[in-house]
């Protein structure tokens, strides 16, 4: 099976940007998008041979995650949000489970310039956890998505000048090795432990993508008991269109 993530900095411009040229062309059984910014239906997005899923935030043009899944793939249920009324406004979380495993699709939310939104990143990254393990007790988790974190200083390019930066704050990157340590697997690092200069997100600022000055803050993690499953893990750093690239996992499932 082939999953796709790609945080798309909003749907309405990325379509214009050979999205579809790039999503027919990966031919993936699943693929899960962020940021889309955008209400379901405010444009006409039809893409032949898959069902499609969204979880929009009440307020428009903001946040909003969503799902395309070939049509021959039916999810058991479907769930949007962790339900939590706090966390559950901004349209971040959509969950589809199938027989063998639950497939989440998340938008972490980003603890925003001064650090302004760490608080709630902290309560969020929690509860967000514990979502998580409750699924995994019931059968195996892929989570997917811009999770707002690199994870150590192999995984963004300037580790010392953003040590109190959202994104590589000390709080930040405890919880992603706290979400590793109940055993969820970076499918990425699994097989490339050691890989430098492999980046997900660039600044639009000071050409960085140019000079691959960037952070590896998407993911996709699963749960320790399908690692041997994991087959690949790709990162589409030539595909442009959005502040990050897309990112990819093959696994026998």
């Amino acid at each position: 099976m082939k999953l796709i993530s790609w945080n798309v900095n909003g749907l309405r411009a990325v379509i214009t940007k050979g999205f579809e040229d790039f999503f027919y062309s990966v031919d993936s059984d699943v693929f899960c998008i962020q940021e889309t910014k955008m209400q379901q239906g405010q444009i006409d997005i039809t893409l032949k041979g898959y069902s499609q899923y969204w979880n929009s935030a009440i307020k428009k043009g903001y946040s909003g995650t969503a799902i395309f899944l070939k049509e021959d793939m039916k999810p058991k249920t479907v769930k949007f949000g962790i339900g939590v009324e706090e966390h559950d406004q901004e349209g971040r979380v959509i969950t589809l489970e199938f027989e063998q495993f639950f497939l989440v699709n998340v938008y972490t939310p980003n603890s925003k310039r001064e650090l302004e939104r760490l608080d709630y990143r902290m309560i969020w990254e929690d509860e967000f956890r514990n979502y998580l393990k409750k699924l995994e007790s019931i059968k195996p988790v892929i989570v997917c998505g811009d999770m707002n974190v690199a994870h150590k200083e192999i995984d963004l390019k300037n580790p010392k000048t953003n040590t109190h930066n959202a994104g590589f704050t000390i709080e930040e990157r405890n919880k992603m090795t706290e979400l590793q340590n109940e055993g969820f697997i970076d499918t990425f690092r699994y097989l490339y432990p050691y890989k430098e200069n492999a980046y997900t997100w660039w600044s639009y600022m000071h050409n960085a993508r140019q000079k691959n000055v960037g952070w590896r803050i998407d993911y996709f993690l699963v749960s320790r008991v399908l690692k041997d499953r994991i087959k690949q893990a790709y990162i589409f750093e030539e595909v442009y269109g959005s502040d990050h690239c897309p990112v990819g996992l093959e696994i026998n499932i």
